[in-house]
């Protein structure tokens, strides 16, 4: 048996026609699963409570579609607040000593600057005192101090009595306390709050899809 065929028009354009179409849909496609990355990423950070400066950080970028090599780059502009968060990183002392983590009875804010116990010593005018102890954090204490009282509570400095001519300065030791300010430790491991890498293969795993869904709508 014997087959003939005839083609009307070009057929080399035509499969031209289509390669083009093709590659408009991958690139398409690309783009598509860039962006979706880059939304879920922004997301996790949202949703972690790492607020949205740092979620506005990702960004993404798609490269020309030259054959059908489209690509879609996603990064963050803040890599290594990401990577921390992304792998749970363990953060030690720039000097290799102790890391110092403010308490509760701390100050939030010194003159507005972020507390440290020199800042602390600076405003109560008096050295804190280091607390070792062999089972969980040692300690930066606060001698002498009394409740504030009020709505808002917290602690100030013991004031000293007048001297009179009976007495001299003194300071009552009834409601003195030792208040604790900072715990050390020699290290702190991050909590992983992020996956990055299972974004990724999700959106990796959308992009035959995608591309087809660009296809159809050709």
């Amino acid at each position: 048996m014997k087959i003939a065929a005839t083609v009307f028009g070009s057929l080399k354009s035509e499969l031209d026609q289509e390669m083009r179409q093709i590659e408009g849909a991958v690139a398409a496609g690309v783009k598509d699963a860039g962006a979706g990355l880059k939304g879920t990423l922004r997301r996790q950070v949202i949703t972690a409570g790492l607020g949205p400066r740092l979620a506005k950080t990702w960004r993404d970028r798609t490269y020309p579609n030259r054959g059908h090599d489209a690509a879609a780059l996603v990064w963050s502009k803040a890599p290594q607040i990401i990577r921390a968060f992304d792998e749970g990183a363990v953060i030690r002392s720039r000097n290799g000593f102790w890391l110092t983590i403010p308490t509760g009875a701390a100050p939030k804010h010194v003159r507005g600057r972020r507390v440290t116990p020199d800042l602390v010593e600076r405003m109560y005018g008096r050295r804190l005192r280091f607390v070792y102890r062999r089972r969980g954090p040692s300690l930066l204490v606060m001698d002498g101090m009394v409740a504030s009282g009020g709505q808002r509570g917290g602690y100030r400095m013991a004031t000293v009595r007048k001297a009179t001519k009976r007495r001299g300065h003194y300071v009552s030791a009834s409601g003195l306390a030792t208040v604790v300010m900072f715990f050390l430790v020699p290290q702190v491991k991050m909590p992983k709050r992020l996956d990055v890498a299972r974004a990724a293969r999700t959106w990796s795993a959308r992009l035959p899809a995608l591309i087809g869904r660009r296809m159809r709508s050709k």
